[in-house]
């Protein structure tokens, strides 16, 4: 199974979501996934797993995850114990800084995640797990109620929300350290690697190799663990770097293709459609009208 784009109801005016203390299930979870927007998920109770870009981290009361855009990320619900929790995906045009003189930016816990290769955080007093609470409360009643000035009361408390979020993991009480990973050492160092070299033509022989594991062992936990196949999971990445270059530089698009670690400019097309639904030209050209 290739790994889904979720797409959301567009809304110019307000592009926001929240699935509000939401009991997970294997059954009806999303598989491996990536979406353009950014999403926090809070966790009220319960157990689990979830594999966010090359992390594998354990779930459990008080785990905040946080989500950029177009990272790839499953959850793994516990069965005896699944967990409860809330989430919320915004458009990060909805959270565009202005400058007020100081370093601070909506968007700074997102790009600490990526550059740490850190996506959770842990709330361990009971006084932060209520504040944090609190604030998705508020923001579900303002979104179910539908009361005059709620878009803008909903913006209000996201922002309030991502600045308390931001002290939190700058403070001491914080465990913005290392990102911890649940699954075997070989998994952690193949993941790894393959996220040194993704664009490079890897083998599963070679990552058998690498790991000092069958390649059945290896494609066994492998798909346990993530729910995809490795040639799955390294080919979504290269399409996830291409959606990038696509939107950041002027490159042509045949040279975007081999840099991402495709052999031909037709596999490129056909990759890219599959999993994007539109051309990689079609793709630019739309963003950047939007933009």
């Amino acid at each position: 199974m290739q790994p889904i784009q979720k797409l959301f109801n567009p809304d110019n005016f307000f592009p926001f979501q929240i699935v509000y203390k939401d009991t997970k299930s294997v059954e009806v979870e999303l598989p491996y996934h990536f979406h353009d927007w950014y999403e926090i998920v809070y966790v009220y109770d319960g157990n689990g797993t979830f594999f966010i870009d090359h992390s594998i981290l354990s779930m459990e009361k008080g785990s905040i995850f946080i989500i950029p855009g177009n990272t790839l990320h499953r959850a793994i619900p516990d069965y005896e114990n699944p967990v409860t929790s809330t989430a919320i995906f915004f458009n990060p045009i909805l959270i565009q800084n202005r400058i007020l003189g100081d370093s601070f930016s909506y968007f700074h816990i997102f790009e600490e995640s990526l550059r740490l290769n850190n996506f959770k955080y842990k709330l361990d007093g009971i006084d932060e797990q209520i504040v944090f609470a609190n604030f998705l409360e508020t923001i579900q009643l303002e979104v179910c109620q539908e009361t005059l000035g709620y878009r803008h009361a909903t913006l209000l408390e996201l922002q309030a929300l991502l600045l308390y979020l931001g002290r939190i993991m700058t403070s001491c009480r914080s465990t913005a350290k290392a990102a911890e990973f649940s699954g075997p050492i070989w998994m952690k160092d193949i993941l790894g690697y393959i996220e040194e070299n993704y664009t490079l033509g890897i083998s599963l022989d070679q990552l058998s190799q690498f790991g000092n594991v069958s390649t059945a062992h290896l494609s066994r936990v492998f798909k346990q663990m993530t729910g995809f196949n490795v040639s799955d999971y390294i080919t979504t990445k290269k399409i996830i770097k291409a959606k990038e270059l696509l939107l950041s530089t002027d490159e042509k698009i045949n040279t975007i293709a081999l840099e991402c670690g495709f052999e031909s400019l037709p596999h490129f097309h056909r990759t890219f459609k599959k999993l994007i639904g539109s051309t990689p030209s079609t793709f630019r050209k739309k963003k950047i009208e939007e933009m």
